[in-house]
């Protein structure tokens, strides 16, 4: 019987029994940790789906190695393991055999859609940042690490969703775009991220409240909120916002068919700083969410949007 996701393959011409079941992988880890993107991605045509995927599923399975807290490894093989897939990938993209199937997915990806293999670069380069680096001064430093880690999948998104306009117009919000996940992410998982010893949130920006790491610490060990805490936060989520407003001309930009699944990622991740919002904060204390009922409203009409889109093109 074929699995989830076969007519997705096959819209989208994918027919080599390994590169099939090198896209299912990559779509078992969206489907897995992804849920609001593949949420969105259920918006687009199946043809587009698989590509949308295999981009998850690389970020995904980089981001695993740095992350792994399971294995215990030290920092120095955790850049040393980044640096071979590194090396896999610019490989396999010269045409070497993968050496997996998630670098299988991603190297058709890139070669169908004349993805920029320096997006790849920018973003491992990043990845190995989470081996060393366990804070950021100021927005501007972050500034580096964000736009491989973030800015760059929305670049490599942007040849598979489509343009009507230059594609070099809709790069900047689609990198904006990139950049207001990421940041809302850093918001949503600062407990999670401090138990790694990492923190994302800029030190000047914190400091500017009364806040730094040993009160982010305390707040996390006793599960107990602080008001300084609470106003740094919200300062953050204002700014986190102000990036989506530069965002969101871009969705226009897209082909209509696309634009469905962009406007309902959007509208979910920003969703998940009015929920922080509304929650009072408590992001050192649980992980807070976007309600399925939430999820469910906002998806609804774009499957209505995106369906008229496929009949009109």
């Amino acid at each position: 019987m074929p699995g989830p996701g076969h007519a997705e393959l096959d819209a989208a011409g994918v027919d080599d029994p390994a590169l099939r079941v090198a896209y299912a992988t990559c779509r078992a880890l969206n489907a897995r940790h992804g849920r609001t993107y593949f949420l969105a991605t259920r918006l687009l045509p199946p043809q587009r789906r698989p590509a949308v995927h295999a981009l998850y599923g690389f970020a995904r399975f980089a981001d695993e190695i740095v992350d792994d807290l399971g294995d215990g490894s030290p920092a120095a093989e955790r850049a040393a393991r980044l640096d071979l897939l590194d090396t896999q990938l610019r490989r396999a993209l010269a045409g070497a055999p993968p050496a997996h199937p998630v670098l299988a997915a991603v190297v058709d990806t890139a070669r169908r859609f004349a993805i920029d293999p320096a997006h790849f670069t920018a973003f491992i380069a990043s990845m190995r940042m989470d081996t060393a680096v366990t804070d950021y001064a100021t927005f501007d430093e972050l500034a580096a690490y964000v736009h491989g880690s973030a800015a760059v999948i929305g670049l490599q998104m942007l040849p598979v969703l489509g343009t009507t306009v230059p594609r070099a117009e809709a790069e900047g919000p689609a990198a904006a775009l990139g950049v207001a996940f990421q940041i809302t992410n850093f918001l949503r998982d600062v407990g999670e991220d401090l138990d790694r010893g990492r923190i994302y949130l800029p030190a000047d920006e914190l400091a500017a409240f009364g806040v730094d790491r040993e009160l982010l610490t305390w707040c996390r060990r006793t599960r107990r909120s602080d008001a300084r805490v609470r106003r740094a936060l919200a300062h953050l989520v204002a700014h986190t916002r102000a990036v989506y407003r530069r965002a969101a001309p871009g969705i226009d930009m897209l082909e209509p068919a696309s634009r469905a699944c962009v406007a309902c990622a959007f509208a979910l991740y920003r969703g998940i700083l009015d929920e922080i919002e509304a929650a009072g904060y408590p992001v050192l204390h649980r992980r807070v969410s976007v309600p399925a009922r939430t999820r469910a409203a906002v998806a609804v009409p774009g499957l209505v949007r995106a369906l008229a889109a496929r009949t009109r093109t």
